[in-house]
């Protein structure tokens, strides 16, 4: 008999970050989440001092089978004018009727949070973290901080009905695939940005704190017409500032200036997943740390992460010359690959800035949604 349980306690908040491991056991291309890190995104993240959320388990027996998280983000609906809610954290067997339960059992929540309007997912708490359903592109593991799951999933989802509601694309450059006339392209667009007094710099890691408070306004003004965007508060904006910091390389983080003025940046991480995908359920110890911290020479790719630039400014070729720096860094560190995503669909200026230097459209997302 199938049950669903809600989360109350620390073990069944375990055995909810747990259940994907055994779930995938058997695919060589899934990369387990840190442990410590879900637990404080679904714990301790600032966004539970706005917002609420409930896990929930599917038992078939005593088996778990299933996991969804009810998600209620109180700052997106201000931010949107919107009633809606959204499901995130899903992980099931390839069975319609339990997955239709888990989507039932998440609805029930939001309606009983007077949610009026839609049910929007797979979303991670909102745009700003980890979203998306991959429909595209299973033949290879995720990069850092992006989404996967089986190929069955879509079927899934659009057997309760979920309609689409935006694509998310992830682009991939190779060694072979960027080329003279791309770079030659991206000097010219430079030129033209000086003659503006735009210049393009690289972060300042010792002024970091600074940096970041110029970075956070930007960052909030840049995706505001984003699907599912919702603003960062300042707790918000650090937290993640924080972690990220752990992992940058100036190299790789290109932010564009006119007199001082912080107008737009972008940044790429290294792909932590190539070490990731070694460290058995995502647990640092006993040997996991040694692992991530030994492994990080060991890397051969990057996440090109972040990428805005404000109203005004767009247009410019801005988008194009982060991107390029970024790349000629890849390339003169030895790098294998770089991945540049996720982008919108139907955000031409940048997904045009991409295909310029030669961006390969290698995987895509959906974020499906429903009336409630």
């Amino acid at each position: 008999m199938k049950n669903i349980v809600a989360v109350s306690n620390k073990k069944q908040l375990a055995t909810f970050i747990d259940f994907p491991h055994d779930l995938y056991k058997a695919d060589s291309n899934y990369v387990p989440e840190l442990f410590i890190a879900q637990r404080d995104l679904l714990t301790t993240h600032p966004f539970h001092k706005h917002s609420s959320l409930q896990c929930f388990l599917l038992y078939d027996g005593d088996q778990v089978i299933g996991r969804i998280a009810a998600i209620l983000n109180n700052n997106y609906n201000v931010f949107n004018n919107a009633n809606d809610g959204f499901f995130g954290f899903f992980d099931c067997i390839n069975n319609q009727e339990a997955a239709s339960l888990l989507f039932d059992t998440a609805a029930e929540w939001l309606r009983n949070k007077d949610v009026k309007g839609a049910i929007i997912g797979p979303v991670n708490f909102s745009t700003n973290e980890s979203c998306g359903l991959l429909i595209e592109g299973f033949d290879s593991p995720p990069v850092v901080m992006m989404p996967y799951n089986a190929a069955y999933y879509p079927a899934l989802l659009e057997g309760w009905n979920l309609q689409k509601k935006v694509d998310l694309i992830a682009w991939k450059f190779t060694g072979d695939n960027y080329d003279d006339r791309s770079v030659k392209l991206m000097n010219r667009l430079e030129d033209r940005l000086k003659r503006n007094n735009i210049t393009i710099r690289k972060i300042n890691l010792k002024n970091f704190k600074q940096e970041a408070a110029n970075l956070r306004e930007v960052y909030n003004k840049a995706w505001d017409k984003n699907a599912g965007f919702v603003p960062l508060n300042d707790e918000e904006f650090d937290y993640q500032a924080k972690d990220l910091k752990l992992v940058l390389d100036a190299d790789f983080c290109f932010v564009a200036e006119q007199d001082g003025k912080l107008v737009g940046f972008g940044a790429a991480i290294p792909d932590m997943n190539q070490i990731q995908i070694k460290i058995k359920k995502g647990r640092l110890l006993p040997t996991g740390i040694f692992k991530l911290l030994f492994g990080k020479k060991s890397i051969k790719g990057i996440r090109i992460l972040l990428l805005g630039v404000i109203d005004g400014y767009r247009k410019m070729g801005i988008e194009a010359c982060i991107y390029g720096n970024i790349i000629k860094s890849y390339r003169a560190k030895g790098f294998q690959y770089a991945e540049a995503g996720w982008t919108l669909e139907h955000n031409d200026l940048v997904n045009n800035a991409i295909a310029a230097i030669k961006g390969d459209p290698y995987k895509k997302y959906r974020i499906y949604e429903k009336p409630l």
